[in-house]
Order: structure tokens, then sequence, then C-alpha cells
């Protein structure tokens, strides 16, 4: 938001510098982003009066102008189309200095002399463009300096107010602001309140309370809009960088300007019957003042008539009713707004106006009838006419409540560091604008209509801290009780298993919860993600239910940039929609893809494979010593190798799976390695044993070999299990170290060959004990699986 400090001071001017006054704004936490001067420098340049204009007999374009510059006439050569008797205007003297290093001189155009220069507000640095000379006007003094006449020894601040504070949306805000940091009082603007002189309304009908709580008209009949705005104001709100369209359009620019409320003016014969303020109707067009006609969404806010919309409300006013140059009966709006229905809808038609910033961030819901007045009063003078009476319509009950806020003295040194005297804090508390009454122990305070940011005791403990200022808080260090958290030996910590994953050669992804739902559907079609309202992007339209669609992705940005050899691993959160509503499942994911080894003279270029990313995994099982617990079996599912994958099981449950991406699938995401995935439930990793002392055996161990010959579909770790079971309380290890299909087997069997190694704690075993516990073995197999002996 732009200001001018004139403008400021014109409220509450305290005994600061430019630079002085923004550094404590700045502070008190509204940023100020920069300042400029209203004006480049120049001199010599003064009010002048055109008495003449006639044209240069040697050149179709130029004209000879006498100008009468107060104390002497002087003969000045302009070719500006707008040059005619009678106007004022800027002339810059001979030996002017001008923006640009430019020196004015005596010249001679075409054979005649030229005694200066008129000038044109881009010749000033008034502005960036001109059509043509700087209209002054036409009581501007003869005579006068230019600088002193427009007051342009003045400073534009620009002031970054967040979206908290729409009430420092205003001069009136802001002048709020300095006069508490200041001690100041703020000197408002007055007036006198015009009585009606006519009895003429307009009907008003709000369908749509709980969006417009408050809506204000006035009727204002016989007004001459055909001359300008005087200097004073035009000049007002260049400076907040708004240009001057009419003396109505201006004032109702310079009420927004001056105390934040945005207001519209409807010319009153282009509207048919009464004012509605209701939700747009199917299938609803309207044309906008800047030309561009938009359909209307059937919840947006329109303010109509007879025959339609009129203006989409708090945003943008219509073609149809605009005032211009003939109008001479108008009706002047000023309304609240609620904030929540308004929010984003700016923006759904592309638009960004100062309306729509100041009302979707709150308006002040008591200023509508003020602003009225006061717009009223200005009209009257700049373009006469006859207003009617104020039509106001209110439903108190979809106004934004106001309970007071309890503020307790204990709670300012404790949270802030630092003790207030019970008098600052209430003249901090009453220059905002708040009602303070004295407790026991604090203070309720009643809360503004403009102040949209307080609502519990911790934000008037912000207020107090900003006011005071944040630089003055008092230095003091933390006090606390420190305790250490109790670490349940049996819970392995998640940092360790990402320094595992780490050193393992694996780096670490953090991908966006939301994901492309086309992607989702390749690798979890079973399950229905939950759509986000209103996504970012298309490609982040679901909440994931599975890491893979992110990793995946990552793999593919990394693979496209010539990195051939990829490890990523996540953990991270999915969102799996249920009957008892959204659970949120801690996971960790695997993605492998490219050789087995960094580049080096002495490793091979083999590329890695299933077993690779199934030893990675099985190694992390290991950390918390449960690794007996998980076994493997092979599986199918969506997106994957139906030879290659496999799901991983822990005491009976399904915790994850891991396989090989299918080739198919691969292609379509750009891949040209085959990329091997794993995803598995966090808490079952996580989920330890505590170690347990059992003593060495003196004994020495036993090993027996088997190999066994059983079907293909026949699954090696249930075969182990049974196997274990069946071998006594002497076995201490079972090894799985071959398995063999090919020459001398069936085709439709393979051979597992497993170690078996037996030891007893108290005696050596003998040849009986071992043979016996190798005979129930074999028993078992080859009953059960109807295994046979390889020899």
């Amino acid at each position: 938001m732009k200001i001018s400090e004139k403008w400021l001071r014109e409220w509450v001017s305290p005994s600061l510098s430019t630079q002085e006054l923004a550094h404590q704004v700045t502070m008190a936490g509204l940023e100020v982003d920069g300042i400029e001067p209203v004006a480049e420098a120049f001199s010599g340049v003064v009010v002048a009066e055109i008495l003449s204009a006639e044209p240069h007999p040697d050149a179709d374009t130029l004209r000879v102008c006498q100008v009468s510059a107060g104390s002497e006439t002087v003969q000045i050569v302009c070719g500006a189309p707008n040059a005619r008797a009678g106007l004022r205007v800027p002339l810059a003297q001979v030996d002017a200095e001008l923006p640009g290093d430019f020196t004015i001189k005596r010249a001679n155009l075409r054979g005649i002399e030229s005694q200066g220069m008129l000038c044109a507000e881009q010749e000033l640095g008034l502005s960036d463009r001109s059509d043509g000379l700087m209209e002054l006007a036409p009581d501007a003094p003869v005579g006068t300096d230019l600088r002193h006449y427009l007051e342009l020894d003045d400073q534009v601040i620009e002031i970054s107010v967040t979206p908290n504070r729409a009430d420092c949306l205003g001069v009136s805000g802001i002048a709020r602001e300095v006069g508490l940091l200041n001690n100041l009082a703020v000197t408002e603007p007055t007036f006198i309140e015009a009585s009606p002189a006519i009895t003429d309304t307009i009907a008003i009908e709000v369908q749509a309370k709980e969006c417009c709580p408050r809506y204000v008209s006035r009727v204002i009949k016989g007004i001459n809009i055909s001359q300008p705005s005087p200097q004073w104001l035009q000049e007002k709100l260049r400076r907040c960088g708004v240009r001057s369209i009419d003396a109505v359009v201006d004032v109702t620019n310079y009420l927004l300007l001056e105390l934040g409320q945005p207001m519209h003016a409807f010319d009153l014969d282009k509207l048919q019957g009464g004012i509605e303020v209701r939700i747009a109707l199917p299938d609803e067009s309207i044309e906008l003042l800047d030309g561009k006609r938009v359909k209307l969404g059937e919840d947006t806010l329109v303010i109509a008539d007879q025959q339609g919309p009129v203006a989409i409300a708090g945003i943008m006013g219509g073609q149809r009713s605009a005032v211009n140059g003939t109008t001479t009966d108008i009706v002047l709006e000023a309304a609240f707004f609620a904030p929540k229905p308004l929010a984003g809808k700016a923006r759904s038609y592309g638009l960004h106006t100062d309306s729509s910033h100041r009302f979707e961030r709150g308006v002040d819901f008591e200023l509508q009838v003020h602003a009225m007045e006061r717009a009223t009063q200005m009209l009257l003078e700049l373009v006469g006419g006859e207003a009617g009476p104020i039509r106001e319509v209110v439903s108190k009950n979809h106004l934004p409540a106001r309970p007071d806020v309890v503020l307790r003295s204990s709670r300012i040194e404790k949270v802030l560091g630092l003790s207030l005297s019970s008098s600052e804090v209430e003249r901090i508390l009453q220059g905002l604008g708040l009602g303070v009454t004295e407790t026991d122990g604090g203070w309720t305070c009643s809360i503004p209509s403009w102040r949209f940011d307080i609502a519990i005791e911790v934000d008037l403990l912000e207020e107090l801290a900003r006011v005071y200022g944040y630089n003055r808080l008092p230095v003091t260090h933390i006090r606390a009780k420190l305790e250490m958290n109790a670490q349940p030996e049996k819970h392995l910590s998640i940092r360790y298993l990402r320094r595992h994953l780490s050193a393992r050669g694996y780096r670490e992804a953090i991908t966006y919860s939301f994901v492309d739902s086309q992607l989702q559907r390749i690798f979890n079609p079973e399950q229905t993600p939950v759509a986000l309202s209103n996504p970012i992007s298309a490609d982040m339209a679901v909440m994931r239910t599975s890491l893979l669609p992110g990793l995946v992705s990552a793999v593919v940005h990394n693979t496209n940039r010539q990195q051939s050899r990829v490890r990523l691993f996540e953990t991270g959160l999915r969102f799996i929609p249920s009957e008892s509503g959204l659970r949120q499942l801690p996971t960790l994911a695997m993605a492998l893809t490219g050789p087995r080894f960094e580049e080096s003279w002495a490793s091979s270029t083999d590329a890695a494979d299933f077993f690779d990313l199934k030893g990675d995994m099985e190694s992390l099982l290991g950390l918390a010593r449960t690794s007996e617990h998980f076994y493997t079996e092979a599986t199918s599912r969506p997106a994957f190798h139906p030879g290659q994958t496999a799901r991983i099981i822990r005491n009976g449950d399904v915790v994850g799976f891991l396989g090989a991406l299918h080739p198919s699938v691969g292609a379509e995401l750009g891949l040209n390695a085959p990329l091997y995935l794993c995803e598995i439930n966090l808490a079952p990793v996580l989920e330890g044993e505590i170690p347990k002392y059992a003593e060495l055996s003196k004994f020495p161990e036993v090993r027996r070999d088997l190999a066994i010959i059983v079907d293909k579909t026949v699954s090696a770790v249930r075969l182990m299990e049974d196997v274990r079971g069946a071998a006594g309380d002497y076995l201490t290890n079972l090894r799985l170290f071959d398995v063999y299909t090919g020459k001398g087997i069936d085709p439709k069997r393979k051979s597992l060959a497993l170690g078996l190694t037996f030891r007893d704690q108290s005696r050596t075993l003998d040849e009986e004990d071992v043979n016996a516990a190798i005979g129930q073995v074999i028993d078992l197999v080859e009953k059960n699986y109807d295994a046979e002996l390889r020899n």
C-alpha cells in the first residue's frame, strides 16, 4: 500500500524524519518496502496561463503561445495538442533544471523564438507517460512555484500490510498506529453531515444476509460531473498510485484510501427497479468496468437490479450501470461483505482489485454510514446536487461476533518477560481502540469492529509486545526443568534407520503428499484416494495411498538427468480412507535402479537386481534384532513383474512388499532400466526385541547337510519353518545355502540344500542324537512335501 507522508501528517505528525518514521512503523509490524519522492528534482518551473495559441506559420504541428508567468509574458513554441488559450500549465522558464539534468535554454524553432517550455507530467517526472500538457486547476495562482503549489516536497511510503492487519489498509489505520507509537492524538478530518434535501431513495433487498450483513445506499440527484476533480484530490490519488477518472469515482477512491472502505457509485437512470444483493443465478454473466465479460459462478455474490447483475459484490462494478460524463443522478453504495464468502472469488475471475483486497481481509463493519456521510459531503462540494436520506439494511445476527477478551496481568511477565505498569497497559490497549475495564488480576477488553485479528489472550500480548517494541523486550535466559525422556530399548529410532540406509548408498527423498491421480491408480487401483477440493495443480490432485508414485517420479526425474545409478528411500505417511476415517500410516519406501556398484576399475558393471533390494531390506530388519520374525513369499501386485514380486510377512501379517516394476509400466514412465521397489509399514520394522543373555556352549557343534528335491511351487521359507520345528531343541542354526534346477532334476522340481547345525549346552551330542533329529526332518519333508533326498 502506498501513502503520501504529507497526507499521513495531516492526521498525526510526530517529530520524526521520514526515515525515522519508516523505521518506527516497520518495527511495529508494518514493514516499509520503500520510500520515494513524489516528484523528481526540478527547479525554475512556475504556474503559467496560456493567453493565446496561434498556429506556427512554418509547421502544422506547432503553435506559438503567449504565456503569462505572472511577472512577465513570454513567447513559447509548443507542439502539445491540448495547448489552448485560458489553460493553466507548468512553465519551465529559461535556465530551469528538469529531471535528467536537462537545462532549458532560449531556442529558435522554425524561425520563431521560444523563451522556455510548457511541460507535461512525464517531463516533470510526475508520470510515466503523458498525452499532452499537464492541465492545472483554473484557479491555480499564476507565477507560483509549481513545487510549492502542488506540495511536491513529499515522500511516498510503500508499506507491506500483512493479511491480518486489514485495518491498516487506509491512512486512518496507519495514523492510528503512528499516534499510538508516539503517544499523540490523531486528528480526523471534520465535516458537517449533509441534511437530506430530497426524499428519493432506492429499494434495497438483501437476500444473502450471511454474505452481506450491512448495505448502505444514498441517492444524490442533479450533480455536474463535467468538471475534473480539484488538483489536491488528483494529487493525493496519484501519490497513492491511483489515476484520476472523474469527481465521483475519485471521491470513492479517496475514501477507500483514507478510511479503507470501498464504495461504488451507480448511475441511477441506468438501474431498472431496486437493488438486490443476492447469489448469482445459473448462466448469468456481466460486463465489467474493464470491458471484460465474465460468466458468473453460482456461489458469487452480486449486486443486481430487475434486469440482472450490475456489479460483482466487493470486486468490481458493471459497465451497464457505470457513471460517465452525462450522469446527473447517482446511487452511492457502501457495504460490509463477509470476508470468508469473498475469499478467492476475485482470483477465480482473474481479478485482483483494491476493493477485493480489503473485503477479503475484513473491512470495519461499523464504518459504512460514516463513509457515506463523508462521501456525500465531498460530492456536494465538488459536483453539487441534492442528497436523499441514507438507506441502511442490516442483519445484526450475521455481523461478526466480538466477544470480550480477558488479559491476565500475570501472563504479561510470564510470556513477554517484562513487567508493564497498569497505566501503560491501558494506554496501549485504549490506543488500539479497545474498550478496557480493569478487573481483579487483569483487564477485560472489548474488541473494536475494525480488528479481525484479536480473539484470544495471546493476541493482546502480541499487541503489547508490538507497540512496546520488539527491540526493547529484555533478553533473558530460558529456565526450565529439563528431564531426559525415556527411550525404550526395544524401539528402534527412525534416525538410526535413515543413517543405515545412507551408509548402504541410498539418498533420502522427500516428496509431496499430493500426487497425480493417474499415477496413483497405476500402483494402487483398488483404493480410492482422498481428492483435494482445491489442488495446486492437476498432478497434485489426490492424497497418496502409497509412497511409490512420488518416489518413482523422483527416480524418473533423476534418470532423465544422466543419473543412471539411483538409490532412494523415503519415510512418510500414507493416507488410507476407511470406514472409521482417514488412517495415516508411517511407511518406508525404497527404490533401486542401475549398476550394482559405483563406477570403478575394481568393481563390475553388473546391474542391480531383485536380491540386491531384498538384501538391503533384510539388513534393515536385522537392526531391531527381529529378522527371524520376517519372511517373504511370492505374490503378485498391479504394476509389478509377476515373477519378481514378494510380500513381506511378520508373524503371519503382511506388512509390506518388494519387487520389480513391470517393464510395460517402466516404459510408459520413460524408464530405460529395470526399477526395483519396496514399501513396508514402519511400525513392525522399528519394533524390536531387547537382547537377552545366553551362555555360550562349551561343547562342539555338529553340522549335517541335506539336499531335498521338492516341487518348484514349494516355498523354501515355509519348508524351513517346518524343518526347524521337527529338528528339535538341539538345532541352533538352519541355513539354505543352495537352490538348484537343471540337469538331473525333474523340470517341475528343484533341489534345496539345507545346512543344519546342532549343539547342546550340557554335553557333546552323539551320532544317535543327531541321526534321530535328521530322521525326523526327513520323515517330515517326505510326508508333507513329497520330497526325496538327492544323491
